[in-house]
């Protein structure tokens, strides 16, 4: 009987490359035999390779012709017919990451069960057994493990059905009796059931964290809904005013501009009507001319004395006395006044607009957020020049806030005071008074410049916010609350000033000066910089805004360069 189920092993009979009964059986020259489409497919698909077999890889030259082999698909018909079954699919046998069965000879199939009494896994067939005999029921029955020889110890030989709370390990019955002896031993299956309990109870736990994290994010993403339909509604609000705002403006222009024209229109026929009675006028005294040197051109004399009599008087012109000629502004008056407009409103966008970006930062959630975690330690200053240059940065100057008795230079990194004024376009953000400069960057972070002047000269190097005012007296560095500066004067000493207070500073003479910013923990400090770097001065305080680097020279001829550093 073994040697008929061995003569009818479906393997013999399957295509090696679908895994399934032959089919339409062919032959290739080494042997083998394959279903015809699966050997067609299998060498269309590598066309670009000789024709090989796809079990012993012999390739053939040229690539034969597929017959189908009678004789064997007459012996597939008539095995079909005595009930032999097609070959397990691929996926039934064990591969290298799955259990194989323990019982199979030959190609092994896959283990559906481990049994942790036998110590054995099993494919379906050779599991039967376990499910019909009552010799098995109590074996334990597990998902298929590739460990079950670690439920052996080492030691006795015995499953490891035990387990030791003291040393909270597996252990067999002949542990529990000598080297756990009187250790709390219970049963693996008491143990397991503890376990589980607990287990059940913190998944439980986990179950109710989920749920509340849950309506956390549903509430995070009503949050989101909310922030989403308030900053939509601020927008649309936002643009309705400032369109009011444009339309204001455009009504006032068009205004100006029906005035102005209104008045250019009386102006220009004012002028018109008097110059066409001018016009006039010289026509008639053209004419009146043309007659008396007709009459002066009368050879005869009785004929110009009856006619000169009646020559009417030159009379004076009512008009061309009241003309004088003098420079005129025209509408120029009309153009400042519109100017000063202007002016007043960017001042006023200016000097408001913080208050718009504070409120826009300010927005916040209503939701309860866990506390913020302490903020690290300001890191400390560097000590060496070596140090400082790790925060280098490079600075370059707005000409937009240049004023205009300072040349720009060096691609905007150096200022120069010039004897004659620069032809620079107006600017709200000019600064018109003193001739100071700030830089484009903003800053905030750690940073570190270097500002190289003029041995002789006398320069302000400062940090100042961008809201300074640019045409007052407290527009100068120093002189506010808004801005920083280290001065040195032209005999090399040096001052600080602050909100118009002045502070000495002692320190070596040297034509660059360095500058250290850490923002975050509001330290000013300036060096002067040659062999070696010498504190100058150091703030401490709080800065409310980014700031930007400056300089005030004066002198000419005196200029100051913002240092390109390595």
């Amino acid at each position: 009987m073994a040697q008929q189920e061995n003569q009818l092993d479906p393997v013999k009979f399957s295509c090696s490359i679908c895994l399934d009964l032959l089919k339409d059986p062919v032959t290739i020259p080494c042997g083998h035999s394959y279903c015809m489409k699966c050997i067609k497919d299998f060498w269309d698909e590598g066309e670009k390779k000789l024709p090989s077999c796809p079990q012993c890889r012999r390739t053939f030259i040229p690539k034969p012709e597929l017959l189908k082999n009678t004789m064997l698909a007459d012996l597939m018909e008539e095995l079909k017919k005595t009930g032999l079954q097609a070959a397990p699919a691929d996926h039934c046998y064990a591969g290298p990451e799955d259990v194989a069965c323990d019982v199979c000879s030959g190609r092994k199939l896959k283990a559906v069960k481990s049994c942790l009494f036998c110590l054995a896994s099993y494919c379906q067939k050779h599991l039967q057994p376990h499910r019909d005999s009552s010799t098995f029921k109590t074996h334990q029955l597990v998902d298929p493990s590739k460990n079950l020889q670690d439920n052996i110890c080492p030691r006795h030989g015995e499953v490891r059905k035990m387990f030791c709370r003291t040393d909270q390990k597996c252990i067999c019955y002949l542990c529990s009796v000598d080297e756990h002896k009187g250790h709390d031993t219970v049963s693996a299956a008491a143990e397991r059931t503890e376990r589980q309990r607990e287990m059940e109870v913190r998944r439980q736990q986990i179950q109710q964290q989920i749920q509340d994290r849950e309506k956390d994010v549903k509430l995070l993403k009503q949050e989101v809904e909310a922030i989403d339909q308030s900053a939509d509604k601020t927008v649309e609000d936002s643009e309705e005013m400032f369109t009011e705002l444009i339309s204001l403006l455009q009504k006032r222009s068009s205004e100006v501009k029906q005035q102005v024209r209104s008045q250019q229109e009386t102006e220009v026929r004012r002028v018109r009507e008097l110059e066409e009675k001018l016009q006039q006028e010289i026509s008639d005294l053209k004419r009146r001319d043309a007659e008396m040197k007709q009459l002066s051109d009368t050879e005869d004399h009785n004929q110009f004395l009856h006619s000169y009599p009646s020559l009417p008087p030159l009379s004076q012109s009512t008009h061309s006395s009241g003309i004088s000629i003098r420079p005129l502004r025209y509408f120029q008056d009309v153009a400042a006044a519109v100017s000063e407009v202007r002016g007043r409103l960017q001042d006023i966008l200016r000097d408001t607009w913080t208050n718009v970006s504070l409120a826009v930062a300010d927005v916040d959630v209503l939701l309860s957020r866990p506390e913020p975690e302490p903020e690290p330690e300001p890191e400390p200053e560097p000590t060496s020049r070596a140090g400082f240059l790790k925060y280098s940065c490079e600075i370059t100057l707005d000409p937009n806030t240049v004023n205009t008795d300072l040349l720009l230079s060096e691609q905007n990194r150096k200022v120069t005071w010039m004897d004659q004024r620069q032809s620079y376009s107006d600017h709200p953000d000019r600064f018109s008074k003193y001739p100071q400069v700030l830089s484009r960057e903003s800053l905030t972070g750690r940073h570190y410049w270097e500002v190289e002047t003029t041995a002789a000269g006398g320069v302000y190097v400062a940090v100042s916010y961008k809201n300074i005012s640019r045409s007052e007296r407290e527009s100068a560095f120093g002189y506010n609350d808004k801005s920083w500066s280290l001065v040195r004067s032209i005999f090399g000493s040096y001052d600080f000033r602050y909100n118009s207070i002045l502070t000495s500073v002692s320190g070596p003479r040297s034509s660059r000066i360095g500058v250290y910013l850490d923002h975050r923990a509001g330290v000013l400090s300036f060096y002067s910089v040659s062999g070696t770097m010498t504190l100058l001065h150091r703030v401490q305080t709080s800065f409310t805004q980014p700031l930007h680097a400056g300089v005030w020279i004066y002198g000419s001829g005196n200029s100051a360069e913002f240092c390109k550093l390595k």
